[in-house]
C-alpha cells in the first residue's frame, strides 16, 4: 500500500512551486496525497520565513499539524524557516522530527538518509542546487500555474534577508522553463522570481533575457502574467512585451514614495519617478491594472515621508496594495539603523494607509461596473480577468455553468468590496483568448 503525504504551504507564490516540486518528488519516490492530516504518513510544512510574522505563522502551523498527525508519522518542515534556523528549529521545537534545508530530500529512503545536495559558495552560506528548481511537478490542478524562473536574489535591499539564505541569483535555461510550461497544461501561466526582470544576467554577459522569455511564453499559453518587478527594470521594452501578451497587469516591488527614506533602504526611485511610469503605461493602455506592496515604520521614516507615501498612493491610484510593518530582520543591513519607529506609531500609519488603499480599490472596481472584460474559469463560478492575480487580488463571480479553464467575454454587472459580479456575452470557449 502506497504511503502518503500531507503538503502544508506557506508564503508566495514561489513557495507553491517548490512545493508543486517537491509533491513531484514525493510521487517519484511512491507517495500519494492524503485526504487529511491524520491519514498521512508523511507531514510537511513548507515554511516562509520573510517576516517576523511570517515566521510566526509558519510555527503555529507546525504546532497545528504535530497536534493532528497521527501516531507514528513524521513531521517534516522545509523551506525558508527550514534553511534560516537550521538545526536549532529541531532543538527548540522538539515536535519536529526532521528539518530539510532547500535541495534536501524530504523523503528519506535507505540511500538518501543524510545526504545534502547543496553547494558552497564565498562567505561560507549554502547554496541550494537549481535540482528543486529543475524537477519535474505534477500537471497543473488549476487552470493557471505559478513557474518559478529563477532563483535567488543579487540585490542588498536594506530590509530584506532572503539573499542570505536563497543564495544569489540563479536563472533557470529558457529550453527548461518552456518545457515545464507546455507540461504543465495551464491556461495561464504567472512567472514568478525573486527579481524577475533581472532573468538572465546571472548568466554571464549580464545581458536580461527576460522579454524574450515571455514572448517564447506567450506562444505556448493563451495568459502570461509577471509577478515581482523591480521599477527600475520597468524598460520599454518590457512594458511593449506585458502589453502584447494580453494581460496588462504591473506587479511593481515600489515599497514606499519617499527618495530620501528609499534611498535608506537601499532602493531605487520615488514617488515622482514611479507616478510618471504608471501614467505613461496607462496612456497606451488604459485598463492596466497595478499592484505593489509598501513598508510602513523603517528605521528613520517621518512624517513627511508617511505623508509624501500618502500623496504617492493618492495620484497613483492602484489597483492593489499590500501593506506591510517594517519586521527587523538578523543580519540586513537596517538591523543597525537608528530612527526606529514606536509601533504605536507604525499601526496608526499602516491604518491611514490601508484605509487610503482600501478605498481607491473599491472605487476602481466600482468603475468597471457596465464594462465588458474577458475572464478565465478557475473553478465553477469564479473567474479572473487581466486584472486579477490569481489567489492575490479579487476575483470575478460567474454563473456556475461556464467551463472551467474557458474563457468568456462578460458584461460586469455589480462590484462588491474587491469582488465583481458578471454575465457572459461570449464564451470563447477552450480555445480563446489568444
Amino acid at each position: 500500500m502506497a504511503r502518503r503525504y500531507w503538503l502544508e504551504t506557506l508564503g508566495c507564490p514561489k513557495n507553491q512551486v517548490d512545493s508543486d516540486k517537491l509533491a513531484g518528488q514525493l510521487a517519484a519516490d511512491g507517495y500519494r496525497p492524503a485526504a487529511a492530516v491524520a491519514e498521512a504518513d508523511l507531514v510537511v510544512v513548507n515554511t516562509c520565513a520573510f517576516i517576523d510574522e511570517a515566521r510566526r505563522e509558519s510555527l503555529e502551523t507546525v504546532e497545528s499539524l504535530a497536534s493532528q498527525r497521527r501516531a507514528g508519522a513524521e513531521l517534516v518542515v522545509t523551506g525558508c524557516l527550514a534553511e534560516r534556523t537550521g538545526s536549532r528549529l529541531r532543538q527548540e521545537h522538539p515536535e519536529i522530527d526532521r528539518v530539510a534545508g532547500f535541495g534536501e530530500p524530504i523523503a528519506l529512503g535507505p540511500t538518501r538518509r543524510g545526504r545534502r545536495r547543496s553547494l558552497q559558495v564565498a562567505g561560507g552560506g549554502p547554496v541550494p542546487r537549481l535540482d528543486l528548481l529543475n524537477m519535474p511537478r505534477p500537471p497543473a490542478s488549476a487552470p493557471w500555474a505559478y513557474v518559478k524562473i529563477a532563483e535567488g536574489c543579487d540585490r542588498r535591499c536594506g530590509y530584506c534577508a532572503i539573499p542570505s539564505f536563497r543564495g544569489p541569483q540563479r536563472s533557470r535555461s529558457p529550453e527548461s522553463i518552456l518545457a515545464e510550461i507546455e507540461a504543465l497544461g495551464a491556461r495561464e501561466i504567472v512567472l514568478v522570481a525573486q527579481d524577475l526582470a533581472s532573468y538572465g544576467r546571472d548568466g554571464g554577459g549580464g545581458e536580461r533575457r527576460l522579454v524574450p522569455l515571455v514572448e517564447a511564453a506567450r506562444e505556448l499559453v493563451p495568459w502570461v502574467r509577471l509577478l515581482y518587478l523591480y521599477p527600475s527594470d520597468l524598460t520599454d521594452e518590457l512594458v511593449a512585451a506585458i502589453l502584447a501578451t494580453g494581460v496588462a497587469y504591473f506587479d511593481l516591488s515600489l515599497q514606499h514614495a519617499s527618495r530620501p527614506l528609499l534611498r535608506r533602504m537601499r532602493r531605487w526611485g520615488d514617488g515622482e519617478r514611479f507616478a510618471a511610469r504608471i501614467a505613461e503605461i496607462r496612456r497606451a493602455a488604459p485598463d492596466a491594472a497595478f499592484r505593489s506592496n509598501f513598508i510602513v515604520g523603517y528605521p528613520g521614516e517621518t512624517e513627511e515621508d508617511h505623508d509624501a507615501l500618502l500623496a504617492f498612493v493618492a495620484e497613483a491610484e492602484l489597483d492593489w496594495v499590500g501593506v506591510f510593518a517594517y519586521s527587523e530582520e538578523q543580519g540586513t543591513y537596517s538591523a543597525d539603523l537608528d530612527g526606529q519607529v514606536p509601533k504605536p506609531l507604525v499601526a496608526e500609519r499602516m491604518a491611514e494607509l490601508r484605509e487610503l488603499c482600501d478605498e481607491i480599490t473599491e472605487r476602481r472596481r466600482r468603475r468597471l461596473v457596465g464594462s465588458t472584460a474577458t475572464v478565465l474559469v478557475d473553478r465553477p463560478g469564479r473567474a479572473r480577468s487581466h486584472r486579477e492575480a490569481p489567489e492575490i487580488d479579487g476575483l470575478v463571480e460567474v454563473p456556475d455553468d461556464l467551463a472551467t479553464g474557458s474563457f468568456a467575454t462578460v458584461e460586469i454587472i455589480g462590484a462588491a468590496g474587491v469582488d465583481l459580479m458578471a454575465a457572459p456575452l461570449v464564451a470563447a470557449g477552450s480555445g480563446g483568448a489568444r
